[in-house]
């Protein structure tokens, strides 16, 4: 899969309005608004009080910050917990192995990725943090130095600010930077990805248990379980609701990929309740090669990207040109939404933020081109 690309530069998104949309999708986008009228406000109950783990109101992602969980825990170690066994020759057929590491001191925490910084922020310990992934965006870590050019790990980077302990998942690389940590003698605890929600939960219980607060990774895996719920769109309030195609783009690279079953955008779309496009046309890969055919036989109401890809391929004017998009309903009425890469796919503590944002952007986009 395309991992390393999926995680960006920036941490905030922009709307592409519509023109004129169809009939279908403008009934579409308008039970979607009204279901989410229907619901209370993020983290207000009914009654308007507080709602969620310590009555935390979920931040808009524009605000591009975390929830820092309140009165964290201090961390208990030496720990010894699993950790993926690093091995550059796996592939995705081949099951994951597992190895004890030993986790002594979390003074100096170095994350590989945006979503595993985002976790060790929000429990707490992001003051023992000493460098970041270009993909970590959010506020908090703005001041850090970072150790990866593109989306590739610099082993020299990542030692030189002697880290205690390195955080890591399945993704992370180039293969031989982590070798060279771990050559090091630097602890590197690796967990696995995830590209569902559910997924997202276990993530949060290892990266807390290796840096010793164990209570903390349950508390946030709580408090993000009832903020899913709060922000979640049944399937049964979205009957009817537009067809979303998710497209990787990467025109500088000749990238150009239909998201099916596994591509993430997948779950994400789950949890408002639309359709994806991709999957409702039988795709049984997480992407495709783009085809005319394909994205005419998918016919999709509207078009979600991530930002670097669309302006990769010279924004929504460029977008409409390749072979297939123009004629389909979503390149008719150029109904495409965009998100920041590290945010879209991140499945961390924000992501109640990006499902509660998208299924907004969702119905402003096609009702927002209605009366254009």
């Amino acid at each position: 899969m395309l991992h390393a690309d999926t995680r960006p530069s920036r941490a905030h998104r922009h709307r592409r309005r519509a023109a004129p949309v169809s009939a279908r999708v403008l009934a579409a986008a308008c039970a979607l608004a009204a279901a989410l009228a229907g619901c209370s406000p993020a983290g207000v109950a009914p009654d308007g009080t507080p709602s969620g783990s310590g009555g935390e109101d979920i931040p808009d992602l524009a605000d591009n910050r975390l929830q820092i969980l309140a009165d964290p825990d201090a961390p208990e170690l030496p720990v010894t917990v699993s950790s993926v066994v690093h091995d550059p020759y796996r592939t995705s057929e081949d099951p994951l192995e597992y190895e004890d590491v030993e986790v002594t001191d979390v003074s100096r925490i170095l994350p590989l990725s945006g979503s595993l910084a985002e976790i060790v922020f929000t429990l707490g310990l992001g003051d023992n943090v000493v460098g970041r992934d270009v993909s970590a965006t959010f506020d908090e870590a703005a001041d850090l130095p970072v150790i990866s050019e593109g989306h590739d790990i610099s082993a020299e980077s990542a030692l030189a600010l002697e880290p205690t302990v390195v955080l890591a998942d399945t993704q992370s690389g180039p293969p031989e930077t982590i070798e060279q940590i771990q050559n090091a003698g630097v602890p590197v605890v690796i967990v696995e990805e995830a590209w569902t929600i559910e997924e997202m939960y276990p993530r949060f219980s290892r990266v807390a248990e290796a840096l010793g607060v164990p209570h903390g990774g349950a508390r946030l895996t709580e408090r993000t379980r009832e903020q899913m719920a709060e922000v979640g769109v049944s399937s049964g309030e979205a009957v009817g609701d537009p067809s979303v195609a998710f497209l990787y783009l990467r025109g500088t690279a000749g990238v150009y990929l239909l998201g099916g079953p596994g591509s993430g955008a997948d779950a994400m779309l789950a949890e408002i309740g639309v359709r994806d496009a991709g999957v409702e046309m039988g795709l049984t890969t997480p992407f495709t090669p783009i085809t005319a055919e394909a994205l005419i036989a998918a016919q999709p109401d509207v078009i979600l990207v991530m930002t670097g890809g669309l302006e990769s391929v010279g924004g929504i004017d460029g977008l409409v040109e390749i072979p297939g998009v123009a004629q389909t309903p979503a390149g008719a009425d150029r109904a495409v939404i965009d998100f920041e890469d590290g945010v879209l796919l991140n499945f961390g503590p924000r992501t109640p933020q990006v499902v509660a944002e998208l299924a907004e952007e969702l119905a402003a986009v096609v009702t927002g081109g209605a009366g254009e």
